[in-house]
């Protein structure tokens, strides 16, 4: 659980600079350069992903049950990974009414991917990796939206055929990976 643990902080810790210590990330980008910025950003953030994951399967391989999932959560979890898996689409697909309206899709895809995992799941590593990623996408998204407001984006258009294409990519990618990608990689069917 250790593992888990360090990788969440280094992980999340270096993705939440922006959100506590915007000012220093800004003088630290003048600073240093870019190129060493994203340098040490990069480095970071593959070993907090590769503790990540080492931990979170060491934890797997004896649970500590916290609660009983109820009824039809799987299920639930099935619908809301395909909304996140549209909003992190709409996130890269230009000219679509979904980033237009939300502004940060990705955050918000990464609250509800997070959400979807801990109405389905029921152990203490996944309240950790889960639970970890709703607060830092709460607090990231809060945090974007006040940087919004101190100073305003420029508006986004937005065409039909830009949504299409975010919905369609967002579901197909959201198929592959609910009906082979995630037992390939994770181990678990969800869709059974």
């Amino acid at each position: 659980m250790l593992e888990l643990v360090l990788g969440l902080l280094i992980f999340l810790g270096v993705h939440s600079v922006r959100i506590f210590a915007n000012d220093w990330r800004s003088a630290q980008l003048r600073q240093r350069g870019e190129a060493t910025w994203k340098l040490g950003y990069t480095v970071l953030s593959i070993l907090g992903f590769a503790l990540i994951v080492w931990g979170y399967g060491l934890a797997r391989q004896s649970p500590q049950i916290l609660w009983v999932t109820p009824k039809g959560m799987n299920h639930l979890a099935a619908l809301l990974t395909l909304i996140a898996f549209v909003m992190l689409a709409a996130a890269y697909v230009p000219r679509n009414a979904i980033k237009t309206k939300l502004r940060h899709p990705m955050v918000l895809g990464i609250k509800v991917w997070a959400l979807a995992h801990l109405l389905a799941n029921n152990n203490l590593a996944d309240l950790l990796l889960f639970g970890g990623f709703l607060v830092w996408a709460v607090l990231c998204f809060r945090a974007a939206r006040q940087r919004d407001r101190a100073n305003p984006p420029a508006l986004l258009a937005a065409s039909s055929s830009g949504t299409a294409v975010a919905i369609g990519i967002g579901a197909l990618a959201w198929a592959g990976f609910a009906f082979w990608g995630h037992a390939a990689l994770i181990g678990v069917r969800p869709m059974g």
